[in-house]
């Protein structure tokens, strides 16, 4: 394996503050309830949660683009929100982190993609989502693009965050496609439902169960995940790939060359929502700094292993990374 410098990753880091994004996708907004369970309930046989607090965080998208700016970096964000008491918090949320909310639509009749999780002694008892799947219509989808336009100019990459909830349809998806390549942007994209549109992309982040999903065949060892993923960059072409695989780190395939494992280090996992966000935060912001992939995959693993660390929707800071990166290399290069 190449080496990976401590002192290089850690000048890396710090270049974060020059880079900017743009982070379009579909937008969450992250709701918990937090509470004890003392007893259950005699309607039925459930827990009964006694709530002592309620917070609410930036999801989907827009917690890429939160893990950014924790990281160090600036983000810009677009997409389509419900004109609801949902969206108007998630453009608060974000005009907190300092992000313009321009790019921002708000559509009537579309509800903004909320999901409610209720939390008892660190473990998540139920969650509850209110959403829509379906495409946003065509004439929202030309001011999203609008708005994709305007910030292009500004940024130093995108990404798109594919939640399957309507904002990344294939026609809206392939036409930021065609302005990302039109203004020279290089684009990252975490897929969800399919690939058509990301051909040309710069890097895509799926994990084991997309990839399986995205190439239609089954991923069980690592012969496998390398024949499944050189079915997806034939349909995709030279753009590298990263797939994620929870505890064990990434995998990485860039040029012709066979996948690179990249371990993580083990940590503690207290909640995975959100490590994905995360992940992609850290290598495209990496990537933009001037890391190679395997410096960026091993920044991101630090930044996933931080957050994990967490409960709830959580992001990393630069601190935080920088302690974590001895380990992270020591785990990359098989010695943990």
């Amino acid at each position: 394996m190449r080496r990976l410098d401590l002192g290089r990753l850690r000048s890396l880091l710090d270049e974060f503050s020059r880079v900017r994004l743009l982070v379009v996708g579909d937008v969450v907004l992250d709701e918990y309830v937090w509470g004890e369970v003392e007893r259950v309930s005699p309607e039925a046989p459930v827990p009964v949660v006694h709530v002592r607090d309620e917070t609410v965080v930036l999801g989907g998208a827009a917690n890429v683009a939160r893990n950014v700016i924790a990281l160090g970096g600036s983000a810009a964000v677009c997409s389509v929100l419900g004109d609801d008491a949902g969206g108007r918090r998630v453009v608060d949320l974000l005009k907190d982190l300092g992000v313009d909310p321009g790019g921002l639509i708000l559509a009537p009749g579309r509800p903004t993609t909320r999901k409610t999780r209720i939390i008892a002694r660190s473990q998540q008892v139920v969650r509850i989502d209110r959403e829509t799947l379906d495409p946003v219509p065509a004439a929202l989808g030309r001011r999203l693009l609008d708005a994709v336009g305007r910030v292009l100019p500004s940024v130093d990459g995108v990404i798109l965050e594919d939640y399957g909830k309507g904002v990344l349809a294939r026609r809206l998806a392939g036409g930021i496609m065609r302005r990302a390549r039109a203004a020279r942007v290089p684009v990252a994209v975490d897929p969800k439902q399919t690939l058509l549109p990301y051909r040309g992309a710069a890097l895509f982040k799926p994990n084991l169960r997309e990839v399986a999903a995205l190439s239609g065949m089954p991923v069980q060892t690592a012969e496998d995940l390398t024949r499944a993923v050189g079915r997806l960059r034939r349909k995709l072409g030279s753009g590298a790939v990263v797939v994620t695989r929870g505890a064990r780190g990434v995998t990485l395939f860039e040029g012709d060359d066979r996948g690179l494992d990249v371990p993580t280090v083990a940590r503690e996992v207290f909640d995975v929502q959100g490590a994905g966000d995360t992940t992609i935060a850290g290598l495209v912001l990496a990537l933009r700094a001037g890391a190679s992939l395997l410096e960026a995959a091993a920044i991101a693993n630090a930044a996933a292993g931080v957050v994990v660390g967490k409960v709830g929707t959580a992001t990393a800071s630069v601190d935080e990374v920088s302690e974590l990166l001895p380990a992270s290399i020591a785990a990359a290069r098989g010695e943990s």
